[in-house]
């Protein structure tokens, strides 16, 4: 840490900002945010920015529309109290899964985020695992794009499976998956499925063959567990041994937490703390194992790099 920089936090995943700040070795800066009865939201910024190099974390995520605006009036307390840069740190790019027009008179709700983000007076943005890899160019600023890749491979090395093999739950994900498993060294299957809903998934086939396997499904996101469950029923029908996913983002839904309470056919749902796993989860009945992973050493590393005008492409690589 050097007197220039300072990082700040809102109120989406303040242990996750701790993390952060202990990789980095200081003091998470002052801030007051305060939610007025009706709603409204106040920022003060307890200490002085002039000059300095301000990042501030806050997924969008948990109460997306609070989140994002806590986002921009932190962004916009910070310019107008004369920071030389703002960095905005969203582990989670909420809104993501809105980048494209695949329905008449729909908004790109992405894009809407990014301009607001700008507007606000954000210099840079450094995100994770976005929905899109394409949402990078909804900006006009510097746009670091990370990946939980070392981290969830990391684990997955040290499980040391017997047979095991990288599926994609669905053919979106093939090209992320097609990476884990050039990583991990394993052959590489797909699922593909068709979506009846928002919240419902129906698995129809498996290209590739994972009887008397380990398998591990690779996605960036869930939130109701949908494409995960039908998936891991096809797989377990094929004849996998045991069937873990790992997933980067959970913004988990009042739904996805009953498809947790039954029978989902997972052995262990591997995610990341890009957001705060629901606190009710501890009081529930979850049969699956869920391992949470930090991704604040990569984001420290990331934020220390940009500080110093390091260069973070390293950070991107899978």
């Amino acid at each position: 840490m050097t007197d220039d920089l300072i990082v700040f936090t809102g109120t989406a995943n303040p242990p996750l900002a701790d993390k952060i700040m202990q990789y980095l070795g200081g003091p998470l800066g002052g801030i007051t945010i305060h939610h007025f009865l009706d709603g409204e939201i106040h920022v003060k910024i307890e200490e002085t920015v002039r000059g300095k190099d301000v990042f501030i974390v806050q997924p969008i995520c948990v109460a997306p529309n609070d989140m994002l605006m806590e986002l921009l009036i932190m962004i916009d307390a910070a310019k107008r109290a004369s920071a030389a840069r703002i960095t905005a740190v969203l582990p989670y790019y909420g809104y993501a899964r809105q980048d494209r027009k695949d329905q008449p008179r729909v908004p790109l709700t992405a894009k809407l985020v990014a301009n607001l983000l700008v507007t606000a007076g954000a210099d840079r943005i450094l995100t994770m695992d976005l929905h899109a890899a394409q949402i990078q160019g909804f900006f006009d600023i510097p746009v670091d794009h990370l990946h939980a890749t070392p981290v969830l491979v990391k684990y997955l090395r040290e499980l040391q499976l017997h047979k095991p093999i990288v599926v994609s739950p669905d053919t979106g994900g093939a090209k992320t998956a097609y990476a884990y498993s050039q990583m991990l060294g394993t052959d590489l299957a797909i699922v593909a499925k068709q979506r009846l809903g928002d919240a419902d998934v129906d698995a129809f086939t498996v290209v590739g063959d994972v009887s008397g396997c380990d398998v591990i499904m690779i996605d960036d996101m869930t939130a109701t567990c949908g494409t995960l469950c039908a998936a891991a029923k096809m797989l377990r029908d094929r004849g996998a041994v045991s069937i873990r996913a790992a997933v980067t983002h959970i913004p988990l839904t009042d739904k996805g937490v009953e498809r947790l309470e039954g029978e989902t056919g997972l052995t262990e749902l591997i995610v990341t703390d890009t957001i705060p796993l629901r606190s009710d989860l501890r009081s529930r009945n979850i049969p699956t194992k869920i391992t949470t992973l930090s991704v604040s050493g990569v984001l420290g590393e990331a934020i220390r790099r940009i500080h110093e005008n390091r260069s973070v492409s390293t950070l991107f690589r899978h």
